[in-house]
């Protein structure tokens, strides 16, 4: 299979072979093809050249429809979900159950309730998918896609949104697949479920296909090296000795309403806080009260001095810089070019009169693709045409040309490759190293675990805990995260 946009090459002859009862994962960097390879077997794009056979016939799809009806299946890594309709409605979108001449709303729903239940994803069908949290969404099209009748499932970074026993039993399910015969191709940057669920491994680099390996042949460390093809350094920064300063954020006593409440923590100068927890424990939700995006009340202290911030214009202007979980959705405009998605926090300094200073913006551009490692075909490209760990590093150089004094990221490496983790981790790390304040959100506890200097673990809109030095184990944030318990760190001290 091979496909060319104009004169750039994405995919250049990758041939693989897919077997029932098999799970075959596809690796590699941002941008080395593989959700160009897995557009092209379900419909969404045709190939430049190349063929697909399925049971030995040769078959072409001209859209998504036809590849259904043959049994391949794909679950986005996009959330591809109407907002403005019900969980329900969305599972059954153009294929609703009909009776009697009449939609089956009963049915549907007790259909829904069933798949959303095999998936451990507790949302009614009744919900508004606007009104669910981002991981719900993903179980959602994972549930719309496994109601096909299937004979290859696709998925795309499934876990990027999940953590804990959502992952696991995600993980369950596609094991299930297996047994009952179907084939699976699983794309994932987590090389640890790629280990674990894999029979075969194919590694694709700059488009091209550089070679399949059993699954059970290979480490981590070697599938990031062929990913990348150089040995890889120590994917985590050396956590820095110098202990941290005084007291850069306080916050005291903050609610947001339906969900979090009696939030109470510091942080300090030139440190990494970690905020864990399960989905729906409110961690993103606390500091988009903070942030001004999201009604909420009580006590922010920055550098000293006390906060009103009300909107995200007035948080920036304090000094917070934060960056978005969901990029795609509310970080960048997919559908602009680079240098205004750069300078759109930063205006003013770009635009102090009538007219824009494109000369100015073209030079913060050029600026930030160096510092930051922006990897790029031409400066014409939209931030959409990036690839996720491009996008990412975008992302953050835009907060930051505002200069904040603190800055929350909110997952920094979801849907990211191995090699780009490696960078953001480094940004990260000299963030703290000029003396600001950094604080991150993940649901990845190795991640947390392997950059910050203290974590505070979340349950059910409140802090349960916190964990630092000998105690910043998996077994004891999945303790803080899962049970009824909690060692005073709310008050925002040390355990």
């Amino acid at each position: 299979m091979s496909k060319n946009y104009g004169l750039v090459t994405v995919l250049s002859e990758v041939s693989l072979d897919v077997l029932p009862s098999e799970i075959h994962a596809i690796i590699g960097e941002n941008g080395a093809g593989k959700s160009t390879f897995m557009r092209l077997l379900s419909g969404y794009t045709q190939p430049t050249s190349g063929t697909i056979s399925l049971a030995d016939k040769v078959v072409a799809f001209s859209k998504p429809e036809h590849a259904q009806q043959a049994g391949i299946v794909l679950v986005h890594q996009e959330i591809l979900l109407a907002d403005g309709l019900t969980v329900g409605e969305n599972l059954f979108l153009g294929r609703e159950l009909m009776r009697n001449g009449m939609v089956d709303d009963r049915a549907m729903r007790r259909v829904a309730t069933e798949k959303l239940t095999e998936l451990g994803c507790k949302v009614s069908p009744n919900a508004l998918v606007r009104d669910i949290a981002l991981a719900d969404r993903q179980l959602v099209q994972i549930a719309r896609a496994l109601l096909d009748d299937y004979k290859l499932v696709i998925f795309d970074e499934p876990t990027a949104v999940l953590t804990g026993d959502e992952v696991e039993r995600l993980l369950g399910i596609i094991l299930q697949l297996k047994e009952q015969g179907a084939a699976v191709l699983y794309i994932s940057h987590r090389l640890d479920e790629v280990q674990r669920l894999a029979d075969k491994v194919s590694v694709l680099r700059d488009g091209k296909l550089v070679g399949t390996y059993p699954g059970d042949g290979l480490t981590q460390m070697d599938m990031a090296r062929l990913m990348v093809g150089r040995d890889l350094a120590a994917l985590y920064p050396e956590k820095r000795c110098t202990p941290a300063g005084e007291t850069a954020l306080e916050v005291s006593g903050l609610a947001v309403p339906g969900y979090a409440k009696d939030i109470s923590f510091i942080a300090r100068k030139g440190e990494i806080l970690g905020f864990a927890g399960m989905i729906g424990a409110g961690r993103t939700e606390v500091f988009e009260g903070i942030m001004g995006l999201r009604a909420a009340h009580g006590s922010v202290t920055l550098d000293g001095e006390p906060i009103d911030i009300r909107s995200p214009r007035a948080a920036m202007d304090a000094g917070i810089g934060y960056l978005t979980e969901d990029r795609k959705g509310k970080g960048l405009l997919l559908h602009e070019r680079l240098a205004p998605n750069l300078t759109l926090s930063a205006l003013a300094r770009f635009h102090p009169g009538l007219m824009m200073r494109r000369g100015r913006e073209k030079t913060a551009l050029l600026d930030a693709v160096d510092e930051y490692d922006i990897r790029l075909k031409t400066f014409g490209v939209k931030a959409g045409q990036l690839s996720g760990g491009n996008q990412q590093k975008l992302l953050l150089a835009k907060v930051l040309l505002t200069n904040p004094t603190l800055v929350v990221i909110d997952e920094p490496t979801r849907g990211i490759d191995i090699a780009n983790k490696a960078q953001i981790y480094a940004f990260i790390h000299r963030l703290v190293g000029e003396g600001r304040t950094c604080i991150v959100i993940s649901s990845e506890m190795q991640e947390l675990m392997g950059i910050c200097d203290r974590i505070l673990v979340m349950r059910e809109g409140r802090i349960t805990g916190e964990v630092s030095g000998d105690r910043m184990t998996e077994h004891e944030i999945a303790l803080l995260a899962t049970s009824n318990v909690s060692t005073g760190a709310e008050q925002g001290g040390n355990p």
